[in-house]
Parts: C-alpha cells; structure tokens; sequence
C-alpha cells in the first residue's frame, strides 16, 4: 500500500511539473530555445488530447429490431388457384416476408438457397404442386438446415370463408401450442421451426406494436392444424379469421431442401396412392354385388313350398267352393271369347295391310317408265337413220320409173 501512495504521489508530482512548465507565460520578443532532449523526456508519459470531449461525442442508438428473421415466401408453377390465394393470405400476415414470383419446374431446390441470400432472408416457405390437385410445403432455415416438407390438405381460403374475424394488418400474433409438441423430438424441431418463422419479430419496421391475434397448431391424428384467431377481449372472446389447412408431416431433412432424412413419417400415404386404393375399393364393391346377384340366382330353389296339387278342395263348405269353381269358369269362357275377338281383329287388320301393299306395288309399277339406256338409244338413232335412207331410196326409184328410157341428142344432151 505505501508504494502505491509513494507512486501515486511521484506521479502526480510530475504532472504538476509538466503543467508547470507548459503554462508559464512567454515574453513577446525572441523566445529561449530550449534543448530537444529535455522535451522529450517530459512528454512521454502524456497522451494527445482529443479535439471533442467524450461527454461531447454522440452516444451510438442502439437498434430495437434485433431479431432480424425475414422470411422467403414462393411457389413453384403448377400450383392450383386456391392454393395461390393461400400462400397471398399469409403473406399478407406475416410482415416480415419478402417475395419472389413463380420458380421454375425444371430448377432444382438447392436454387432456392441462392435466391435466399439475394433476398438476404434467413427462412424460407415454398409451396410446391402437382397434378393441380396436391399442394406441399417446405419449411427450411436456409442455407443451414433444418427443413420439413408437409402435405396440405382442407385448405379454406379467407375469401372463401369470409369469417367475422379482423385485426390489425402487421400486428403481432400470439403462438400457441399443444402439449404434444414437447413431448415427441421431431414435433420440437418443427414447433421451433414454426415459432421461427410465423413470429413477427419485436419492432419490425412493417410491423405493428400491438398482439390482437392468436395462431394456433394443435396436433391431432398425426397432423398439425392450423388455426387463426382474434382476440376480442382480455377474458379470452375470440373470433375466427382464417385462413384453414391442415398439414401432414412427410420427413425432415438435415440440410436446407436437401441432407440426410431425421425422421420420416410411417404412417404417410401419398395422396395418388390414397385416390387408387378408394378405385380400388369401389371396383371390389361393384364386383362383390355382381357376384352375389349370380350366386342368388344360381341358388334360388324353384319350388320354395312342396304343396299338394288338391290342397283347396278340402277348404272351406261344398256350396262355397261351387261357387268359387263356377265363378272361375265364367271368368275363363269371358277371357277366351275377348281372345277370340282380339285374333280376329288382329287377322282383318293383317289382310287389309297386306291389300294395301299390293295395289301401292301395282300403282308403282304402272306408273313407272322405264328409261331407255345407251344402247337401246344408239340402237333407236340407227333404226330411224336407216329408215330416212330407205325412204329416200324408194323417192329416187320411183322417179326414174315415171320418166321412162333416155335419149342423146348430139346438140342438146339426154331427152325424152
């Protein structure tokens, strides 16, 4: 302790000195030069002053956002319409998302690690579809890994529902959790991934500093169900906002859309296998029916009571059954006369028909001419061609019969 004092005391010492010397007045006139060596052996131990105090220089602001998760939300093409209003609905929810239009079908995943980082986004949400019918989901921690990819199903759009519920736009939500999710390690992973991801981060620039909105995922028959709500008053009234889908967990990979597989879900059936087992189902059941018509009527006995033919003779008094047998008998002789009447109608009806086809075939005949063909007109054109010549031939004969024989005359030429 007395050296400490004695150092202190000697130090003090020659700062006194030092000041003394620096702040001694100078008179006007030639100033005394005084040696190098002295004046660097005085200013050793001092430091240069600073042109601004410390109290004077400004106090650097810390930032208030300091949880800086911004989340990658985009599709690849081939994605349904409804599932296009979906992925807009939460992106309308989450503040903190960038876009980025429509991925190609013919890049890989590991691209979307790239547009990640040109995004400068930690997370990234991508909605893959196929055959228009099936939507799936990836859920990574880019670059670095983990990632999840789920199935959604029983999608319900906010436009679709059009629900009560409202709240604030960029306001952060409340995540609430089943019991389950600390129970099992791959529902641990996936609620950390979630909280990730749908948590808006404390003093976002596009959020809002107000919680009037509840997301809740319950797991129930070995799929995670997504719900959102809004918080009408502190008692716990709350109401519906949409949007709805449940998703079904197929496997986590080690990487970021790629890696060694942590888990895989034993119970998964992919919806095309699902949709062939219930044709299948439907065919059986249309088989089964068509096999047991067959077999019933292959089986059906033909007489089901063995009766004996006079059985109702011994039924009944003698007077009744007369006048059963009588009344049956009236009944026979009024049915065989309608048939008799019926027969002949119907053979008169028959004869006049056939009348009728007759004379049409007649008339058709009569009526009809024939058209002579080429050759008959070919044939008629030379018979009346030979005809005009032998006319002609018969006038010049005639002629030279009338005239009688012919004479020459030396002057005149032939005469009478």
């Amino acid at each position: 302790m007395k050296l400490m004092q004695t150092d202190k005391s000697d130090a003090k010492g020659k700062k006194a000195a030092n000041l003394k010397k620096k702040f001694k007045p100078v008179k006007k006139g030639k100033q005394k030069t005084q040696p190098k060596d002295s004046d660097e052996s005085d200013d050793e131990g001092i430091r240069p002053l600073k042109e601004t105090r410390i109290s004077d220089e400004p106090v650097p602001r810390k930032s208030k956002w300091t949880n800086r998760q911004r989340v990658l939300v985009l599709c690849a093409r081939g994605i349904n319409h409804r599932d296009r209003h979906l992925m807009r609905d939460l992106r309308t929810l989450m503040p903190h998302h960038r876009a980025e239009p429509k991925m190609e079908r013919w890049k890989t995943l590991q691209v979307v690690n790239e547009m990640s980082e040109m995004k400068h986004c930690n997370k990234v949400m991508l909605f893959e579809g196929r055959r228009k019918r099936d939507l799936y989901m990836w859920l990574a921690n880019a670059t670095v890994g983990p990632s999840v990819k789920f199935l959604v199903e029983n999608i319900h759009t906010m436009g679709e529902m059009k629900l009560t519920g409202n709240c604030l736009r960029g306001s952060r939500p409340l995540l609430s959790f089943s019991e389950e999710f600390t129970k099992q390690p791959h529902l641990l992973l996936i609620k950390e991934l979630l909280v990730q991801i749908f948590g808006v981060p404390n003093h976002h620039p596009k959020s809002q500093p107000f919680i009037d909105r509840v997301i809740t995922f319950t797991y129930l028959d070995n799929r995670i169900w997504y719900r959102h709500f809004q918080i009408l008053s502190e008692d716990g009234g709350l109401t519906e906002v949409g949007p709805r889908f449940v998703m079904n967990p197929i496997k986590i990979f080690s990487g970021s859309f790629g890696g060694d597989p942590i888990w895989e879900n034993p119970v998964y059936q992919s919806p095309a296998k699902h949709r062939q087992m219930l044709r299948k189902a439907a065919s059986e059941k249309y088989l089964q029916k068509t096999k047991k018509k067959v077999d019933h009527e292959l089986n059906v006995p033909k007489d089901t009571h063995k009766l004996t033919p006079y059985g109702d003779i011994f039924k009944g008094g003698l007077e009744e059954r007369v006048k059963e047998v009588l009344k049956q008998e009236k009944q026979r002789s009024k049915e065989e006369r309608e048939r008799a009447k019926i027969e002949k109608r119907q053979k008169l009806m028959k004869q006049r028909d056939e009348m009728r086809k007759l004379k049409l075939a007649n008339a058709k005949q009569s009526t009809k001419k024939k058209l002579p063909t080429k050759k008959e007109k070919m044939q008629k054109e030379r018979e009346e061609s030979d005809a005009k010549e032998q006319r002609k031939a018969l006038k010049k004969g005639a002629k030279v019969q009338k005239g009688g024989k012919k004479k020459f005359d030396g002057k005149r030429g032939v005469s009478a």
